[in-house]
């Protein structure tokens, strides 16, 4: 028996964060996560729907992105949610400026490499968009219809995998002008989701138990559409 009934548990949250520089927007992603089990193979499973989005305007100073990240996080139905920062070349730096935040998130800086094995929070980025992609083609992960959607939906749409002439792996936009700023920040909160919290065999405690969510209706509604952001 679970300490927590899986299918009883109110949602949780798992934020992301991709911090850009000068010539890239900084994006933000909320995921909302409930448990289902899937009795084939006799675990629960993580599904997710995206509640928020947000990407600021290019040239917004790292102090007002700390602010507003801060005061994000203690808004309701937010509570201790997972806050996975993007450290990579920022440096540990600028993600020690979101320190304050830990009295309100668990705060995780992850470092994006251009590797293929992971190493704690050191990623390499196929790893990252590889989880994306399970989750989608899965349908796990549903997305809100929210204002910013069509723009995530175009970065997906643009965003490719390149195998270069010494058979690397390395992942680009489909032109130099395009971004995929949201793109990365949802594939760091569903790489730190599923890392954090599942699957879960029968029996197994859940880690990370969901806290209490205000939401008076369905995370995830029978026609998919994952129900309305709540920002």
């Amino acid at each position: 028996m679970y300490a927590h009934d899986p299918e009883k548990s109110k949602p949780d949250h798992i934020l992301g964060l991709d911090l850009g520089m000068q010539q890239d927007y900084t994006a933000l992603a909320v995921l909302e996560r409930v448990w289902r089990l899937d009795r084939e193979k006799n675990r629960h499973f993580g599904h997710f729907a995206v509640r928020h989005l947000q990407r600021w305007p290019l040239g917004t100073s790292y102090t007002q992105i700390v602010v507003d990240v801060h005061g994000l996080v203690q808004r309701p139905p937010l509570v201790n949610p997972l806050l996975a920062v993007d450290e990579t070349g920022v440096g540990a730096a600028v993600v020690d400026m979101f320190k304050p935040t830990r009295e309100f998130a668990r705060l995780r800086p992850i470092l994006i490499t251009g590797g293929h094995e992971t190493n704690g929070f050191h990623v390499p980025k196929k790893e990252l968009v590889g989880t994306l992609q399970v989750l989608l083609q899965t349908r796990r992960l549903k997305i809100a219809p929210l204002p910013e959607r069509e723009i995530l939906t175009q970065e997906l749409l643009n965003f490719r995998v390149k195998v270069t002439l010494a058979a690397n792996e390395t992942f680009e936009a489909w032109r130099e002008r395009d971004h995929d700023d949201l793109v990365l920040a949802l594939a760091i909160a569903a790489w730190l989701a599923e890392q954090e919290g599942g699957p879960l065999i029968i029996g197994d405690p859940i880690p990370n138990p969901p806290r209490r969510s205000l939401f008076g209706h369905s995370a995830y509604d029978t026609d998919g559409s994952a129900g309305r952001r709540f920002f």
